[in-house]
């Protein structure tokens, strides 16, 4: 029998069977008890489903799509779209490492990010990755003094900023003039002309990224109207100029009465455009893809009244899912095991932080110390933004395909939590 959010924002790898919530083929308490809580669960299905259908969409383009892992850096999920073809957008060494850990080819590779170390620069080079993207002059003198030292080649993208409002966060803007990624579209070509001019460094192409969650097509159509002119400029005047990354940044729905992203109309939109350019096209879906693949099981601890509203305090927290405290963002949460009575609430973590809340003035299942709530769109900037603030050790994380399950991520011991630190011996 159906409960109360057994929508579950009309996911079928996340849904309620006779009261009871499944991953797939799997009841999450038989996860929970297994594994404990808090609990990253994360389904295989969706996350194949969500790369095809994307892959689907854009066919005619035959685009890269390189995995966003900064929104997951799980290697099962790294993996798995890895072995689906995808490729990777890393912003990190430490995230370089993870995707070619999970077995990411490095021509399928781009790095980007506004601060990348020599460290970095020379492990991406001896990896020999597709592109970098470039952030601004700086980082060209860079990757080319890099390159020169170590007598290889680096390929560059230049980030270029074509001005549009992505209609998100201010924290989650960053493709219009005020931002600090990359450079506006009359500085690009003083960028591009620069890099001709630099040994060690191979015109690409041309990056840009306009934030995320977006929600609409119109944002993406806008931009590529804007870089029309001077892409047309640059494959004329650089025959090593030929990808062009219009980025990612396509949303999920995390409401029940939230449209999802509308991929067809995106694609009848866009790949005209994209195709007209002749250039290969790359995108970097990350939420899109493993935003509705995860969710956060939790276990309530007390429920605590005041005269106002009531207090689920849960097991998770502010450390395992930052977005409502960072963002405000809205995350769904249900009973794992049914009941069809509500409460007006916050649910709460332990965590000695006002910021600390999941949700607040909710309509929230009633459940009762003991129960299990289950948090939606919790494999996006999920457990890649955790902390171990007030000395928690980092929850485990689990992966579902059909009726199995695997341990993906071990949970955190508190000797994990010491263990690099050393205790300085003054006598």
């Amino acid at each position: 029998m159906s409960i109360r959010g057994s929508s579950l924002l009309g996911l079928t790898e996340f849904a309620h069977r006779d009261g009871v919530l499944h991953a797939e083929g799997v009841p999450v308490p038989v996860l929970a008890e297994r594994y404990g809580t808090p609990l990253y669960v994360y389904s295989r299905s969706h996350l194949l489903g969500q790369y095809r259908r994307l892959a689907e969409a854009l066919a005619p383009l035959d685009p890269t799509l390189f995995f966003a892992v900064k929104s997951n850096t799980c290697g099962a999920v790294i993996a798995t779209l890895a072995e689906a073809g995808a490729g990777a957008d890393v912003v990190s060494g430490g995230e370089l490492f993870r995707a070619r850990r999970a077995g990411v080819p490095a021509d399928r590779i781009a790095f980007a990010g506004v601060g990348k170390t020599e460290a970095e620069i020379e492990q991406a080079l001896r990896e020999d990755i597709l592109y970098f993207t470039v952030e601004s002059e700086p980082e060209l003198e860079r990757i080319s003094a890099c390159a020169a030292r170590l007598g290889l080649v680096g390929r560059v993208a230049i980030r270029v900023n074509p001005d549009v409002d992505p209609k998100t966060h201010k924290y989650t803007s960053t493709g219009k003039k005020e931002n600090k990624f990359g450079v506006d579209l009359e500085r690009a070509r003083r960028a591009y002309e620069r890099a001709a001019r630099l040994p060690g460094i191979e015109i690409a192409g041309l990056h840009m990224h306009l934030g995320s969650p977006i929600m609409t097509r119109d944002p993406y159509v806008q931009a590529v109207e804007k870089v029309g002119p001077l892409l047309d400029e640059l494959k004329t005047a650089y025959p090593t100029f030929r990808h062009l990354d219009v980025g990612g940044g396509m949303g999920i729905a995390y409401r029940p009465d939230q449209a999802p992203f509308d991929l067809d109309a995106f694609a009848e939109a866009i790949v005209p455009p994209l195709k007209a350019t002749g250039l290969k096209i790359g995108l970097e879906p990350g939420r899109f893809i493993t935003g509705n693949a995860g969710i956060l099981v939790t276990r309530v601890q007390y429920v605590k009244d005041n005269p106002f509203k009531k207090f689920l305090v849960v097991d998770a927290a502010m450390t395992e899912l930052i977005r409502p405290a960072l963002y405000q963002a809205h995350h769904e949460i249900v009973a794992v095991e049914g009941t069809a009575e509500t409460v007006l609430g916050d649910v709460v973590g332990p965590v000695c932080e006002s910021g600390d809340f999941l949700a607040q003035d909710r309509d929230l299942p009633a459940v009762p110390a003991g129960g299990l709530l289950a948090v939606l769109s919790a494999g996006a900037y999920g457990a890649v933004m955790a902390s171990t603030y007030n000395s928690r050790p980092l929850a485990a994380e689990v992966m579902v395909s059909g009726p199995r399950h695997e341990l993906v991520r071990r949970r955190q011991t508190v000797e994990d939590l010491v263990r690099d630190e050393v205790m300085p011996r003054w006598e």
